[in-house]
């Protein structure tokens, strides 16, 4: 059984959340015994352009300035998304972390320029054999994972095993979790201007009428997606098995690093941040929660959810936390223990 420490707050005072976030970080660092690196990234979700309900910066000073305190060298991680949008590019992306006041500390976008940079790593499960995760994560064994806990359409719910499994994947990672298949191009969009070929670099788009992806040679890196300028090339949502390959790619994520999870059980939104709108919280706030478990916390955030709300919200991502204690990503029993 995982232990998971939790601070009840419903308040919307960033600033003590900030604080609560600090005392169960300093929780887990004096019962285990924690001795942080050199450099330690924080995993965040900087939020869609337009969205609203994401975790903000402030936040995470508390922690930002205590790691800095120890001596501790603190930066953001994250990596590009599959979809068209604003954080499509590392340029991009980055922009649009600093137009919601991610700026205290230095961004690194893991994989890349155009998310195409990554390392495999190799675990051998039911559905992923091996996990395209973001090239720059492999710089460091330790990490501190920070997560909102919301809704999401596809996972059930988005926790630390999403910041996970979908977090650290580079962009051919995010394609295999969803399709597993190249993407398409929508021929009445392409106009054959042959910058998807170029910068393929598997040499498997051809231009004729329009840009033709041969299958077999695709490596579904998904490259080609964040560089056409007409959003010809899409992805083939809905794949089968989604939520179990989620579980394998945070597995493959969390394996062999020393990870802590910081979990925010506020602005609780039917969808996740990568929604680029604003959207209303469907339940009351709850507090915040943390772990070395990524199944345990995920697990109490739901259960606590659903508890507070009356509801079975976000009930399918059973699914994934099933899948992930059977592959050893951690356990779904815990201990509560509130601070």
């Amino acid at each position: 059984m995982s232990k998971v420490y939790f601070i009840r707050n419903s308040n919307s005072d960033y600033n003590q959340l900030g604080k609560d976030a600090l005392r169960l970080l300093k929780k887990i660092v004096t019962e285990t015994g924690y001795k942080f690196e050199k450099e330690v990234p924080i995993k965040v979700h900087f939020g869609e352009r337009g969205n609203k309900t994401f975790i903000p910066p402030v936040c995470y000073n508390e922690i930002i300035n205590y790691l800095k305190e120890m001596g501790v060298s603190p930066s953001y991680i994250e990596t590009n998304v599959l979809y068209r949008g604003s954080r499509t590019n590392k340029e991009k992306h980055i922009e649009t972390a600093k137009a919601h006041g991610f700026t205290q500390i230095p961004i690194i976008i893991a994989d890349g320029d155009i998310g195409t940079e990554y390392d495999e790593i190799e675990i051998n499960k039911e559905y992923i054999k091996k996990c395209k995760i973001g090239k720059a994560y492999g710089r460091f064994k330790q990490f501190i994972v920070m997560s909102h806990f919301k809704g999401h359409a596809e996972a059930g719910f988005g926790g630390a095993i999403k910041q996970l499994g979908m977090g650290f994947a580079a962009r051919g990672g995010k394609l295999e979790q969803h399709s597993g298949i190249s993407p398409v191009v929508h021929s009445h969009k392409c106009i054959t201007c042959g910058v998807c070929a170029k910068k393929c670099d598997f040499d498997a788009i051809e231009i004729l009428e329009t840009a033709v992806i041969d299958e077999k040679k695709c490596s579904g890196c998904a490259g080609c997606i964040a560089v056409c300028p007409e959003g010809a090339i899409r992805i083939v949502w809905g794949g089968s098995h989604f939520r179990e390959k989620l579980a394998e790619y945070a597995y493959g994520a969390s394996k062999d690093k020393d990870i802590i999870y910081i979990s925010f059980v506020h602005n609780i939104t039917e969808h996740c941040d990568c929604a680029g709108k604003p959207m209303k919280p469907i339940t009351d706030n709850i507090g915040i929660l943390a772990s070395k478990d990524p199944v345990a916390i995920d697990t109490a955030c739901l259960d606590l959810v659903q508890k507070n709300s009356g509801r079975k919200l976000f009930d399918k991502g059973r699914d994934v936390l099933r899948h992930a204690e059977k592959i050893g990503l951690g356990k779904m029993q815990y201990e509560l223990l509130e601070i």
